[in-house]
């Protein structure tokens, strides 16, 4: 199968890429800029997801798309923002499926996004999947929950402060638990769905086999660092992170924002049961998976 996957570039896609070309499919990935890393087998062609007229021929011949396109922060300034880049480009993407002929769609949505939800970024990732649902497509989503691998950005961001701060800083009291899942297990599953009938018109929260609470989360990456004892944490009060982070959000080197406390402490956790049945998954132990690579 020829494969048009959007986002290869980025942590999961190039898991996606691997996976995809382990299973002996072809593939052209759009990139904004040509020459960026991803395997020589790889077809690349220059184009925009938010701009139709830059997308519009770019997956012809091709009979599947991957779209994994999504970004956790917004900046508005450079025009990056959630609306942009998780909807318009879901809905341009759907646009060039049905004119190009093109049935099979698999998209990445998030853990979290729901018709009633309060932050922008899972607004964003339900308006998608609905464009999506409201097409003709043979479309699968995959809702994951907070992904870890080699590359990942959260477990190696918080490698970094336990490795470089003596306390590490914790947001209210870090009771608020999180159910990682392993890039891999993420990977093999959107390639699986490529060719399965069965998983047309389904939806699938992914999510790893322990909740850990952020506490736990920390000891854990500590652990996996070699150090003898706990990080020790300091629990920052709500009632005062919460006005600081809404006045100094706007600041690109500011590193979090009041959605992104919002989402961390309604928690990222789900049963996952149909996911892992479905793809036939042993899903990667936490502990054991950030060893390999911490």
């Amino acid at each position: 199968m020829r494969v048009f996957i959007t986002g290869g570039t980025g942590f999961v896609g190039r898991q996606v890429t691997q996976e995809l070309l382990q299973q002996g499919h072809q593939i052209r990935a759009l990139v904004r800029e040509t020459g960026k890393s991803l395997p020589v087998e790889v077809e690349t062609v220059s184009g925009d997801t938010t701009s139709y007229e830059m997308l519009a021929d770019a997956a012809l011949g091709c009979d599947a798309i991957i779209n994994l396109v999504g970004i956790i922060r917004e900046f508005p300034v450079k025009k990056i923002t959630f609306d942009r880049l998780h909807t318009q480009t879901t809905k341009n993407l759907i646009r060039m499926a049905q004119e190009t002929g093109i049935r099979r769609f698999i998209q990445m949505s998030a853990n979290g996004t729901r018709v009633d939800a309060v932050t922008g970024y899972h607004q964003s990732k339900w308006r998608a999947e609905q464009a999506l649902r409201d097409s003709d497509l043979d479309w699968t989503i995959f809702r994951p929950s907070l992904i870890f691998g080699a590359d990942d950005l959260f477990v190696n961001m918080l490698a970094g402060l336990i490795k470089t701060l003596p306390v590490v800083p914790v947001m209210g009291d870090g009771c608020y638990r999180l159910q990682p899942v392993c890039v891999i297990d993420v990977a093999r599953s959107f390639v699986q769905a490529l060719e399965r009938n069965d998983t047309i018109h389904q939806t699938y929260h992914c999510c790893g086999p322990e909740q850990f609470s952020y506490d736990q989360v920390l000891d854990l990456i500590g652990h996996a660092l070699g150090r003898s004892r706990p990080p020790l944490k300091l629990h920052q009060p709500l009632c005062l992170m919460k006005p600081l982070i809404s006045i100094f959000q706007h600041l690109p080197p500011f590193p979090m924002t009041s959605d992104q406390l919002t989402m961390l402490l309604e928690e990222n956790i789900c049963n996952s049961s149909n996911w892992q049945e479905v793809f036939d998954l042993q899903l990667t132990d936490f502990a054991e998976g950030i060893q390999q690579y911490l």
